[in-house]
């Protein structure tokens, strides 16, 4: 796929201004049009000379079309976004009382196979390019007219399995010349690709990093997560540990209760010899129901029941508030189809 214009760095920019005998300062205003004012096309950046803008109209611009939008009882949005090829992603919107937070897609469908996931039921078809993902919030922000203070690479997809055009989309979004949203301001959910958390070392980006853990054994981690007869907990932590040393960011954990699965004393015990110090932080989370999974979220009392036998082992430990289950809008329930929102499932 060819790079649209909206996905390009400035240097590239630059470099196309160039080709066509423009000034290197025209690649400035076009960034800053784009993405500090969050502008819709090359054709609405009107310091851009009108000749100009009318010969950008021949290069490829990506952005993403809402299709629908469900709102939760806790005001949370579900948003489908239809893409220029005609397939669909969603991305969620949380607002809370201190921030918005928004849960954005990296792929449409996704190879990894989680059980618990709704959204590797259907079949993987393509990477997002990073205008895609930029567009996500872009268009989320004009949308709610709220600028996005926080951003989650948690929805449909691993990030990590689309690692160039992550890596790009971190990149754009955290430029000083642009939206210049915090590193420390983005959370990048992966249920474990080892070599790619090391190359993420490397790029010296200082994000949160989350796992996919969902088990405390690699044979249990087997039975629901394909990706652990590749990577041992062990590699992983081997590779978070490292990421820790470059960032100093704190590793969460996230961990969906299941009832009878993983949330047994073994569980506590093998978790608290695993996990102890200040660089590890586990979520806790209920199970959010799926139709292709038949297994139980552990009940609230045993959730807090956990965490609190968590804390008394010495483990950093906190429950996340569920969002949006009652329009499927949370963790694991994101699906590339119209599934909830009066389509095709």
């Amino acid at each position: 796929m060819e790079r649209a214009i909206n996905g390009m760095t400035q240097k590239e920019l630059e470099g196309l201004f160039t080709d066509l005998g423009q000034p290197s300062f025209r690649a400035s205003q076009l960034f800053h049009g784009l993405h500090e004012k969050g502008l819709k096309s090359p054709d609405e950046v009107t310091t851009l000379p009108k000749s100009l803008r009318e010969a950008l109209r021949t290069y490829p611009f990506r952005t993403v079309e809402e299709v629908r939008q469900l709102l939760s009882q806790d005001g949370s949005r579900k948003i489908l976004y239809a893409l220029e090829d005609g397939n669909t992603v969603e991305t969620v919107y949380m607002p809370y009382p201190d921030r918005t937070t928004l849960c954005i897609s990296s792929q449409v469908g996704c190879k990894m196979g989680c059980q618990f996931c709704a959204s590797t039921k259907a079949a993987f078809v393509r990477n997002l390019q990073a205008e895609e993902m930029l567009s996500q919030v872009y268009v989320t922000e004009e949308i709610t007219g709220d600028r996005i203070d926080r951003i989650v690479l948690m929805g449909i997809g691993e990030p990590l399995d689309n690692y160039d055009e992550v890596v790009r989309f971190l990149r754009l979004i955290t430029d000083p010349r642009g939206k210049n949203l915090s590193a420390r301001s983005i959370t990048l959910s992966t249920c474990g690709l080892v070599p790619r958390i090391y190359d993420l070392v490397e790029e010296g980006i200082p994000l949160n990093l989350a796992i996919s853990l969902h088990a405390s054994s690699d044979e249990d981690r087997r039975r629901t997560m394909p990706i652990a007869n590749r990577y041992s907990i062990r590699e992983i932590i081997q590779a978070c540990l490292a990421y820790f040393e470059k960032t100093g960011r704190r590793i969460s954990l996230e961990y969906v209760l299941i009832e009878g699965e993983n949330d047994r004393l073994q569980d506590l015990d093998a978790l608290s010899r695993l996990f102890k110090g200040p660089m590890w932080h586990i979520n806790l989370l209920p199970l959010n129901p799926i139709k292709e999974y038949k297994g139980k979220s552990s009940r609230e009392e045993r959730i807090y029941a956990f965490e609190d036998a968590l804390h008394k082992r010495g483990i950093h430990a906190s429950v996340r508030k569920k969002r949006g289950e009652d329009i499927d809008g949370a963790c694991g329930q994101l699906r590339i189809l119209y599934q909830g929102m009066g389509g095709p499932s």
